[in-house]
């Protein structure tokens, strides 16, 4: 089976997985980090579920990458239901609120390595039908996971790079940047078609080219 000769059907099947993964394992890190550091919310919300059902947002996790995926899949993005996170439950509030936050971003990236190290299997599974499906698997792996790592540690609130962002700041100037978190996201799409976001390709493109080469693809 050629990579080629796969319908639009079997290329949303086969980038599935990787991207209920990818969104489900960012969630459950920012969730357990949480537990570890004093905060079992998460947990008691059943929301340390490795089941992606525990995770799925209607839009985020099933509408909007389902379009994406329909219309082509060349730029596929998506989200799960945040997982909750008492910090006055936290050790250390400020501290623990920077790991948690970086929690998700950093599974993305360790995802991200492991589809990298299965991608090696796509060499014994040659000649068959399946290698041409595993190798588009792994590079969407690996793609998507870096895409949610990098887009996530934008220090615009509420993406978790901004809440890094607001623990690191003065308390003054940390009360006053927060303000801006309901319009978070619709600041984000402007930068988006301003091309002002362009600036973290860099690193999307550095990690996608570290993880390839680690994969051999």
């Amino acid at each position: 089976m050629e990579i080629d000769s796969l319908s639009n059907e079997q290329l949303m099947i086969v980038k599935a997985l990787p991207l209920l993964l990818a969104i489900t394992f960012h969630e459950i890190a920012h969730g357990y980090v949480a537990k570890v550091l004093g905060d079992d919310t998460a947990e008691r919300m059943g929301r340390l579920s490795l089941n992606p059902l525990a995770h799925i947002d209607p839009v985020g996790t099933i509408l909007l990458p389902g379009l994406m995926l329909a219309m082509g899949g060349h730029f596929i993005f998506g989200w799960a239901k945040p997982v909750p996170v008492n910090t006055g439950r936290l050790h250390k509030p400020r501290r623990d609120t920077i790991l948690v936050s970086a929690a998700g971003p950093a599974a993305n990236l360790i995802m991200a390595l492991l589809w990298a190290l299965v991608a090696h299997a796509v060499d014994f599974l040659q000649g068959t039908e399946y290698a041409a499906a595993l190798a588009i698997m792994c590079k969407f792996g690996i793609g998507f996971n870096v895409l949610l790592a990098v887009f996530n540690m934008i220090p615009i609130p509420p993406l978790d790079g901004g809440r890094v962002l607001l623990e690191l700041l003065p308390y003054n100037t940390a009360q006053k940047y927060s303000q801006i978190e309901p319009y978070g996201l619709f600041i984000i799409i402007g930068l988006m078609f301003t091309g002002l976001l362009n600036i973290f390709a860099i690193p999307m493109r550095l990690l996608s080219s570290l993880f390839m080469s680690i994969a051999g693809l």
